[in-house]
């Protein structure tokens, strides 16, 4: 795991003693992705620079440096990710008389560039990636992520430069960049906790999508390049639905329980200590038992514990490591220590982030680090097996409103949203201090603008969308934004599949793993240098599980049934049968509570108006609100928190 980052532009020639003084300045603010060793690559006359920082887990040796050269000479690569099918296409390539100095995984995976080209590798590599790859012969750079954007790569133009990076802080040491803010992009992280791919929070700079590539060349780096898809998790959704898996739930355990031990020993390979995320949840807990069922050895794994316990699993995951014989060790964490991560995250997150799991997330990430370089989790779980109760929940909610006219449920929600406005006017505003308490009889009107959203969905995918909006209209929020067109508003976008289920599903894998899950899980680790690798998410688990029927994944309320059978060949039930508590902190207290001077010395409206960006009254406004008790504003106020401590730690 690593850091990548550089720059390209031929049209204006610099000396090579620039070209690599601004690389140093954007690898050096990567050391965290790559503490270990660093590297530097330029062309002065074809005007290109790539930077590397490197987290040695694969051939420590010298031999695994980059950015590394083909043995050809032609291509340059700087790459961050793990290709896990690496040994195997090394065989082949030796077969062929391929010949190796090292034994890292990336001059394999140049190796077959080499040899395969750029499309035939993609179609064989199974891994996490991103890729920055410069052609001498034809003058081009290609950047390339994984299917799944397990990690991140940012891209875009300042003036005449092109610059890309695994996160913005390198982009912005480059002298060029001087990108500002996108009110339409800060609109969308308002309304969604997260930055929607491709979209990023400064004006013309993109997150290239999963899955796909993107190539600039020297005779046309002055025209935006379009990224193209070379895998697709839509067209594996369609596919699967349309040519499913025919043997009986029985046979689907077995195929999948196969699958599962391969996919997970191929990602126990590494050169340092290695361990396992347990939260106590069927996704962490079936990795675990695949691991210890591998390893001869007790398999180290990790919890975060909340002494609260309506937030506390830490118990359970105690229970499956001793079941499991795992070397376990957790940490109980009070407020104050969840509170004390709170400063650091603008600068961890690099772009705004509102999923307050974030907190625990980078403590569990240190906690890690500690004793292992390489952990193992069961991220993807949910998306792929029906995990959230939010599907038969919005299955129910579309049956109680779906046959009525969308013109009456669209004027009903209307409605809901001016009463819920007009009697905040009426009977809570006048108050003479915000902190007072309102009437429970009064926060009835609060509940119902806060539910109006539900009534005019067009869909039961249409409602699992809805429920990532933290706001109706980002223009209530936002200063000049416009309602961009992204994934969870785009239908054209979403798989065309008969159930809604599974719309619900891709719908959440494209967008709420991608750009939440994924980011939160790999900002936090990054921060630390820790690898982080998800069996769930190989590619061919994931086209395996999107084969499936529906309904050995979800009956009635119950969801990853496939799952469950799996799990308990290796742990008993009652270890894991239990309501699901997520990774959740009581944001919503905290804000009322210890962190209220810091919430209100971000959302002071004389400051929000100074700005220019967000739109004081309406923030004031869900401000007071929460105070109040009227609305639990939790988590629009997070993201409206999370962006201004973004705004003051990196606008100077």
């Amino acid at each position: 795991m690593c850091g990548i980052c550089g720059f390209f532009n031929p049209h204006h020639l610099t000396s090579n003693e620039w070209m690599q003084s601004v690389s140093h300045q954007m690898t050096d603010a990567l050391v965290h992705r790559g503490p270990d060793d660093v590297g530097i690559w330029t062309d002065p006359k074809a005007g290109v620079a790539m930077g590397h920082r490197r987290l040695s887990i694969q051939d420590l040796s010298s031999e695994g440096h980059q950015p590394m050269t083909s043995a050809c000479r032609r291509f340059v690569m700087s790459y961050n990710g793990e290709i896990y099918n690496f040994q195997i296409m090394r065989k082949t390539l030796e077969r062929d008389g391929f010949q190796f100095r090292g034994h890292s995984d990336t001059e394999v995976l140049l190796g077959a560039i080499t040899e395969w080209g750029l499309e035939k590798t993609l179609e064989q590599i199974i891994g996490m990636f991103a890729i920055a790859i410069w052609d001498r012969e034809r003058e081009a750079l290609t950047l390339v992520r994984d299917p799944v954007g397990k990690k991140p790569l940012y891209y875009g133009w300042c003036h005449n430069t092109f610059l890309f990076g695994s996160e913005l802080k390198a982009l912005r040491t480059h002298p060029e960049f001087d990108a500002p803010i996108d009110p339409n992009a800060l609109g969308l992280f308002i309304k969604y906790s997260w930055v929607p791919t491709p979209f990023c929070i400064y004006q013309g700079i993109r997150k290239l999508p999963p899955g796909h590539l993107i190539t600039i060349n020297s005779k046309s780096a002055l025209e935006n390049s379009i990224p193209r898809s070379y895998w697709s998790a839509r067209t594996v959704a369609e596919n699967g639905e349309r040519m499913p898996f025919t043997g009986s739930l029985e046979d689907g355990t077995d195929a999948l329980e196969k699958l599962l031990q391969h996919v997970v020993s191929c990602r126990m390979i590494a050169d340092v200590s290695l361990g396992a995320l347990l939260s106590g949840g069927f996704d962490s807990t079936m990795v675990v038992a695949m691991m210890q069922a591998i390893s001869p050895r007790p398999i180290k794994t990790f919890s975060i514990g909340f002494w609260e316990s309506q937030y506390n699993e830490a118990q359970h995951a105690q229970e499956i490591a001793r079941h499991l014989g795992t070397d376990h060790t957790e940490l109980y964490i009070s407020p104050k220590d969840a509170q004390a991560v709170i400063p650091e995250l603008p600068k961890i997150y690099d772009e705004p982030f509102a999923d307050s799991s974030q907190i625990p997330t980078v403590l569990l990430s240190r906690l890690a680090r500690q004793n292992v370089q390489v952990a193992l989790s069961g991220d993807g779980g949910d998306e792929l097996f029906a995990g959230y109760t939010k599907y038969p929940e919005c299955l129910k909610r579309w049956k109680t409103w779906g046959d009525r006219p969308l013109w009456l449920r669209r004027r009903m929600a209307e409605g809901m949203t001016s009463i819920g406005k007009t009697s905040w006017n009426l009977l809570g505003a006048p108050r003479n201090s915000p902190t007072d308490e309102i009437p429970q009889w009064q926060k009835f009107f609060g509940r119902v603008e806060k539910k109006s959203r539900w009534i005019a969905a067009t869909s039961p995918v249409n409602l699992v969308a809805l429920r990532h909006a933290r706001c109706r209209r980002i223009q209530d929020y936002v200063l000049h934004a416009k309602e961009k067109k992204c994934l969870l508003t785009n239908p054209k976008d979403w798989a065309e599949v008969s159930n809604p289920v599974q719309g619900m599903m891709h719908l959440d894998f494209v967008t709420f793993l991608t750009d939440d899950i994924l980011v939160k899980v790999d900002r936090a680790s990054m921060s630390v240098g820790l690898e982080v690798r998800c069996p769930l998410l190989d590619t061919r688990l994931v086209e395996f599980a999107w084969s499936l029927p529906l309904s050995m994944r979800l009956q009635g309320n119950k969801g990853k049934i496939i799952l469950r059978n799996v799990l308990k060949r290796y742990v008993p039930p009652e270890l894991t049968e239990r309501p699901k508590k997520g990774f959740a902190v009581p944001v919503s207290e905290w804000i009322k509570g210890p962190l209220r001077d810091w919430a209100e010395h971000l959302l002071d409206k004389t400051r929000i108006r100074d700005q220019g960006l967000l739109e004081p009254e309406t923030v004031h406004r869900a401000w007071q609100q929460h105070l109040s008790g009227w609305q639990d504003y939790d988590t629009l106020l997070w993201s409206l928190l999370m962006f201004q401590a973004w705004h003051e730690e990196t606008i100077q």
